[in-house]
């Protein structure tokens, strides 16, 4: 039986981010869990919000309340809060690389990270696009993006595309990969036997049959009917308005949306606080938070912990269910 750790990424240290992991490690924990961050930052967190903060060594971390393991990670330059400076974006980027080679190499379990600003990573001269697609690319895998809450789980066929480039991103290959990737997801990750997927069609009323577009007709059905000829339980394509409807949820286990903001409206409406953003298809779980950096509400102590709460939480259920470790 091996122990349980996470490795936790705060973000921008301008952000929130670091006052949410001091807010995190206030209650004690029944896994280990080390930061990848800039000491003088968590420090600085603590003490604005007048809470207890002790760093240790992963080796030391006794997962006790106000105890938190470090792996330095210090900043280029002094952080104010509310101020981001693009002189950290590579310690910001280091962090995130270092922890995923943590769980890479089984030293960590799984990864939480914390909200990112992608203007002051680019402005600090590398190109980023977003942590879904860094990880992707260290791992050298295809991944899907999840939103998940209480309520629902929510994946993506696409995810930051401008809506005229939808439809020709959602390709047989495409779409079978992805349904591939969320269904052993459920599987591995969530402990669900025989998962139930809906599938939304990408045109208002699933395409009308052939009369308000034709991907139902031409990718999606055809696709749907492969992988439940493999034993997939999927239904659909559903029209997405009526898909969502709490009668209808119950029914499923994930709904993969087809393009952004056809399915995350209706998740972020239904519980926004509790919501996580999960990386499907990675080699360890990773869960985020599913909010920004909210720079103006850094140093302030008003920041809602709760999406990091249940980001740690989740992942510590994800790794769980992958590993054969202490609970």
């Amino acid at each position: 039986m091996t122990p349980l750790r996470l490795a936790l990424v705060p973000g921008e240290p301008a952000g929130v981010g670091p006052e949410l992991c001091v807010r995190l490690v206030q209650t004690a924990r029944s896994y280990g869990m080390t930061a990848f961050g800039d000491p003088q930052t968590l420090r600085a967190a603590a003490d604005a919000l007048k809470l207890p903060l002790h760093l240790v060594a992963p080796e030391d971390d006794q997962g006790r309340a106000g105890e938190l393991a470090l792996h330095p990670i210090p900043n280029a330059v002094d952080v104010a809060f509310g101020q981001p400076a693009p002189a950290n974006a590579h310690a910001v980027i280091d962090a995130l690389h270092t922890a995923a080679a943590h769980c890479l190499r089984g030293d960590c379990h799984g990864l939480v990270t914390g909200p990112v600003h992608k203007a002051v990573i680019n402005d600090g001269g590398i190109p980023y696009t977003g942590t879904t697609e860094l990880l992707a690319e260290q791992a050298r895998c295809g991944v899907v993006m999840m939103l998940a809450n209480p309520t629902m789980r929510v994946a993506l066929a696409t995810t930051h595309l401008p809506l005229r480039e939808v439809a020709d991103a959602i390709t047989p290959a495409s779409l079978s990969a992805t349904l591939r990737t969320v269904h052993a997801a459920l599987r591995t990750d969530f402990g669900i036997d025989q998962p139930r997927i809906a599938v939304l069609g990408l045109n208002p009323h699933a395409g009308e049959a052939g009369h308000l577009g034709h991907e139902e007709i031409a990718v999606i059905e055809p696709v749907l009917a492969v992988l439940r000829g493999e034993g997939m339980s999927l239904e659909g394509p559903l029209p997405a308005d009526t898909a969502f409807l709490p009668g209808r949820l119950k029914r499923y286990d994930a709904v993969l949306a087809m393009y952004h903001d056809q399915g995350l409206p209706v998740l972020k409406f239904s519980g926004f606080e509790h919501a996580v953003n999960i990386t499907l298809g990675l080699p360890y779980p990773r869960v985020a938070v599913d909010h920004g950096t909210a720079l103006d509400l850094a140093g302030k102590g008003t920041a809602d912990p709760s999406s990091l709460i249940a980001a740690a939480a989740t992942c510590a259920r994800m790794a769980r269910a992958r590993t054969a470790i202490m609970p």
